[in-house]
């Protein structure tokens, strides 16, 4: 077993947080790890980076060889992007979808997500509404260990106890917030990697991958929306879907699929209104 990992995003995002779980993770499956410090500027907006190398053999290096990453994890977009030459051809990247624009020339979204498009493995969530919904926004990074959990091959059981234990110290509530940011981070995943897998343009999955409300989803209220919009009222329920505010929850959310592929064209727009 050998996973290499490329964590980023800017100061203040947690990026430290990431490793430290990960690395406990490692070392109580009896895994070998090394982790290079985190690099970048120390302060809030500046670009932090750092490589994590998790290995059932000798890890040689902290260093992760360009071409080799299997695994992106950032908390922010455009820096998930700067490190794609260390991405291997199988690898994944795992992202939030929140700019943070901290440079003049930062790119508008258009630009910068159709970089995005030519992934082959790819995972991009909200983590800032994810973390919020959560109870908590500064845990938009456990949000992301939640969403790259499926790509980590690390029992989320286990990274779950990792950060309850990590935040025990700041009460109940605090704890909370964060297993539930780890536990929406990965539904949020979950259901924008079957959304890609079906075949779903970058835009649409991404909308329906915010507008499913994590607590709860069932994985087969996620397999209906999936399969809808990967159909032949994919395109047209994807473009009202685009203007719809409210998020999709409960029993309604999980009736909605057979609702809109059962009713005339005429009346979708008034089943999505929201």
């Amino acid at each position: 077993m050998e996973l290499n990992i490329i964590l980023a995003g800017v100061g203040g995002q947690g990026i430290l947080t990431i490793a430290q779980v990960l690395d406990q993770a490692a070392g109580q499956l009896g895994l070998h790890f090394k982790q290079a410090e985190v690099h970048g500027m120390a302060q809030r907006g500046g670009a932090v980076q750092s490589h994590l190398r998790i290995a059932s053999g000798p890890v040689s290096s902290d260093l992760v060889p360009r071409g080799r990453a299997d695994l992106i994890l950032s908390v922010e977009p455009l820096e998930a992007l700067r490190y794609l030459h260390y991405l291997s051809p199988a690898g994944a990247v795992v992202s939030s979808d929140n700019p943070h624009v901290n440079i003049p020339d930062y790119p508008a979204e258009p630009t910068l997500f159709a970089r995005f498009e030519q992934l082959a493995r790819l995972v991009l969530v909200d983590a800032r509404a994810l973390a919020r919904r959560a109870g908590s926004a500064r845990a938009e990074n456990v949000v992301m260990i939640g969403a790259a959990a499926p790509d980590l091959g690390l029992p989320v059981e286990l990274l779950e106890s990792l950060v309850v234990a990590m935040f025990a110290r700041k009460g109940e509530k605090v704890v909370e917030a964060n297993r539930n940011a780890l536990r929406f981070g990965l539904a949020a995943g979950l259901t924008f990697r079957a959304a890609r897998q079906a075949g779903l343009p970058l835009a649409p999955a991404r909308r329906l991958t915010n507008l499913l409300d994590p607590e709860g989803l069932q994985a087969e209220t996620r397999a209906h929306w999936v399969t809808l919009l990967a159909g032949p009222r994919g395109a047209l329920v994807a473009d009202l879907l685009a203007t719809r505010q409210a998020p999709l929850a409960g029993q309604a959310a999980a009736a909605l699929p057979a609702q809109l592929d059962a009713a005339p064209e005429a009346e979708l727009a008034g089943l999505l209104a929201g």
